[in-house]
């Protein structure tokens, strides 16, 4: 509640997916699907490199990282999507909904945060390789992430405190299945362009900022593939690259329609779609972008398979 007491609204209503019970059912079941491949999809990443002592590498630490914050991410929304789906009420508390705010912004800037960092390394890896070993070290790299997730949570605590000071004496219906700031600020009984703007330009700087760094880091590395000799070392290292480069792309390209400028006039039903793709979608793709397509760590869940079947056997 903001100091001046106008603000008369304890609760949201989140409308999520306003259709038909059977469509609702349908979307539950399929949203808890994915929800559920994600968990272990990402999950087993983590577990794979928490205990193969072959993958406590920078490029396995930080996928591992990357995994983790997915979990996070979608833990931020999907819970409270699904019961909001099977819900008569649809309501969530005041405090709740700029909660799942702040920390679904800050695990999505944790995001543009990592993803340019894991395409420094393999800059690093494939353009100095030799340099590689001595300048990203596992110290090195553990104290960039803890930087990254730091950094990342002090971005939003000032305009979303901001955000709660507006007065919301009603409506209180928000067209969405998650707390965003362009519905929120719509529903602020006064205008409020000063935290508007600032909101859109906080988010425009980390986004094009970091966005443009990882464009930089694949340009340079595509300048040393084409040198590669090898045909089948172009083939594996474009396969990398440009799977890497859609899923980045994938992410920034959602985000930037969202967040660039949030009251842009995009339909409800276009702010839910899209905030599904970057939200749902990306972490679900992930792990099959970055990680179980390669060789070392399908290798590693195979080991702790057996592993695992030796421990139950004996």
């Amino acid at each position: 509640m903001n100091a001046s007491g106008a603000n008369m609204v304890t609760e949201f209503i989140l409308l999520s997916f306003s259709c038909s019970r059977e469509i609702q059912v349908l979307l539950f079941m399929l949203f808890l699907l994915s929800y559920i491949l994600t968990l272990l999809g990402n999950g087993a990443i983590v577990y794979a490199v928490k205990l193969d002592q072959k993958l406590h590498t920078p490029m396995y630490l930080l996928l591992a990282n990357f995994s983790f914050l997915e979990i996070c991410y979608i833990n931020t929304t999907v819970p409270n999507m699904l019961g909001n789906i099977l819900s008569k009420t649809k309501t969530i508390s005041f405090t709740a909904c700029f909660l799942q705010f702040y920390f679904f912004f800050s695990l999505g800037i944790n995001e543009t945060f990592l993803l340019p960092l894991m395409a420094f390394d393999r800059y690093l890896a494939i353009c100095r390789p030799l340099h590689y070993p001595t300048i990203m070290s596992n110290r090195l790299c553990t104290i960039l992430v803890s930087l990254c997730w730091v950094t990342a949570f002090l971005c939003y605590p000032v305009p979303i405190y901001f955000i709660t000071q507006l007065p919301f004496c009603g409506p209180n219906t928000i067209d969405h299945f998650v707390c965003d700031p362009g519905p929120l600020l719509a529903l602020s009984c006064v205008p409020a362009p000063g935290i508007e703007l600032s909101c859109s330009l906080l988010s425009s700087i980390i986004i094009f900022i970091t966005f443009f760094f990882i464009l930089a880091s694949y340009t340079l590395v595509l300048r040393v593939v084409f040198r590669v000799p090898s045909a089948a070392g172009r083939r594996k290292a474009f396969s990398t690259c440009g799977s890497h480069l859609v899923v980045v792309s994938l992410f920034y390209g959602t985000v930037m329609m969202m967040y660039i400028s949030p009251n842009s006039g995009n339909p409800a039903g276009t702010q839910k779609v899209v905030t599904l793709i970057y939200s749902s979608l990306t972490p679900l793709v992930n792990p099959l972008i970055y990680s179980l397509r390669n060789k070392d760590m399908k290798a590693a869940l195979r080991r702790i398979k057996i592993l695992t079947k030796i421990s139950q056997n004996s």
